[in-house]
């Protein structure tokens, strides 16, 4: 995203078109699940930095969560093979 972002930040300073014809451009050519997140958010961008901004930022969030989710699912199956050990109780059964 953060490339994404400066290649339309350099086509936008060369464009002369004006901010929301810009956010509109921007909005069509990003990521649908972002740009969804993004819209229905409680306060959406109003201004073109604030998309790129927010976009930068959700996009780095989204994929440190699938970067952890895939870690999790690693360490499942990798548990799910080895062997279970018993604890040992107390008695009590707790």
């Amino acid at each position: 995203m953060e490339e994404f972002v400066q290649e339309f930040r350099r086509a936008a300073r060369d464009s002369r078109y004006e901010e929301q014809l810009l956010i509109e451009k921007f909005k069509q050519s990003m990521n649908g699940m972002i740009r969804q997140k993004l819209m229905e958010s409680k306060h959406p961008p109003r201004s073109i930095e604030q998309w790129y901004r927010r976009a930068t930022n959700l996009n780095r969030h989204w994929r440190g969560s699938r970067r952890e989710e895939e870690r999790l699912r690693e360490r499942r199956e990798t548990e799910s093979s080895a062997p279970r050990l018993n604890r040992p109780t107390n008695g009590s059964g707790v």
